[in-house]
């Protein structure tokens, strides 16, 4: 089979190659403990999947407008306006399936062959693969545990040049848990308008914070030159109905959304309407989730930093810890096969991440203190054998 040579530039997700091996022990009848996958393991909340099954008793059930059904863009704009103190106007909004196409559509909006555009490391993989597949460089930024896993702004200064097009920003961060300051946030919306470069901010963590205050480039830097991310999959435990959102400049819109028609025509509009129970309904179930998440971070936390050659840092956000693992004097990539091979403990190597996640694994910590209690117990034996063959 031959394909577009442009199939080379586009990366994957190697959680869902890690689940897909996982399944695979588990149907060979071995026990597995899951916390490689970023999705939350609760239900979505119940007034959300009735707004959901009611909208399709109601009819809504045929194509809405490419960007979005008005009533959930309103409910978008209303609840990022409250949340933020950022004013923001349904017409700035347009909504997705998932919120991957945002990043993906904006790539390609923007991004010319021969630019330039400069992500996290470690990060989300995706941004790197569709920087590339967009034909564009993908150049990475450098988090560093010393630096609890921030934008050191005096560096990213050095990696911009006049071929930089879009800078992408995650906060809290995916696969660390770290989360930029309004500081942080303020330098580099002023570094980004003073070299006229877009920004894409990922916020999709936005409410799975600890005691840490949310914030938002759009804030400080060029409005007319900021993209942000967000979702309903991280809050909600939707990840399977599929909804995101972008919020943009009213001028970018159409074309955002003229993508989206070439691309998905629009999003589902029976999960749309779920969208507006979710941002309008109670919000007790997701008070609940971000609390039980909270425990299971200090239970995590506790656990690996107990470990003899382990180092943790404690997230302020999202549902993931990313353990310097180098004590062990074992790789990544190795460990991370091997705890699943021989310990059962589904994770993921910190290169899945970039080059600069060498070094350390990246736990999920999406699942029961029991499991996770279980997990840590593993680890630490595997550890504990590893060392006494390394004597022998």
């Amino acid at each position: 089979m031959k394909l577009a040579s442009r199939m080379g530039r586009l990366g994957t997700e190697t959680a869902f190659e890690v689940l897909a091996r996982a399944r695979a022990l588990e149907a060979q009848g071995k026990h597995v403990v899951h916390l490689e996958i970023g999705e939350p393991d609760f239900d979505t909340p119940a007034n959300i999947v009735k707004a959901g099954q009611d909208a399709l008793g109601q009819g809504f059930t045929h194509y809405g407008p490419s960007p979005g059904l008005p009533a959930l863009r309103e409910a978008i704009a209303e609840d990022y306006s409250r949340r933020n103190g950022v004013p923001v106007k349904p017409e700035q909004v347009v909504v997705y399936p998932g919120a991957k196409p945002v990043m993906f559509f904006m790539f390609l909006a923007l991004l010319e062959e021969g630019d330039e555009a400069i992500y996290p490391n470690p990060g989300f993989p995706i941004y790197e693969s569709m920087i590339h597949y967009a034909g564009a460089t993908a150049v990475p930024l450098p988090l560093r545990q010393e630096n609890r896993f921030r934008v050191d702004v005096a560096e990213l200064r050095t990696l911009i040049t006049p071929r930089t097009r879009v800078i992408v920003v995650n906060s809290p961060h995916n696969p660390t848990g770290s989360m930029l300051t309004s500081e942080d946030l303020r330098a580099i919306g002023k570094l980004a308008a003073e070299h006229g470069i877009w920004l894409l901010a990922d916020e999709i963590y936005s409410r799975i914070l600890y005691g840490a205050s949310q914030d938002t480039v759009l804030r400080y830097g060029d409005p007319a030159r900021i993209v942000v991310l967000d979702g309903f999959s991280k809050t909600f435990a939707m990840t399977g109905w599929r909804l995101g959102y972008g919020i943009m400049p009213a001028e970018f819109v159409p074309h955002m959304a003229r993508l989206q028609t070439n691309a998905t025509s629009c999003t589902a509009s029976f999960t749309q309407m779920a969208g507006v129970e979710a941002l309008r309904g109670p919000q007790d179930a997701v008070e609940r989730m971000l609390a039980e998440f909270r425990k299971r971070r200090d239970v995590i936390v506790a656990g690996l930093n107990a470990l003899e050659g382990v180092r943790c840092v404690e997230p302020q956000g999202a549902f993931y810890v990313f353990p310097d693992i180098r004590g062990t004097g074992l790789g990544s990539k190795d460990l991370s096969t091997r705890l699943l091979d021989e310990a059962g403990v589904a994770c993921l190597s910190g290169t899945a991440f970039g080059k600069h996640g060498d070094g350390f694994l990246r736990f999920s910590y999406a699942n029961s203190v029991d499991n996770i209690s279980e997990a840590l117990k593993r680890f630490g034996s595997f550890l504990h054998k590893n060392r006494a063959t390394a004597r022998a």
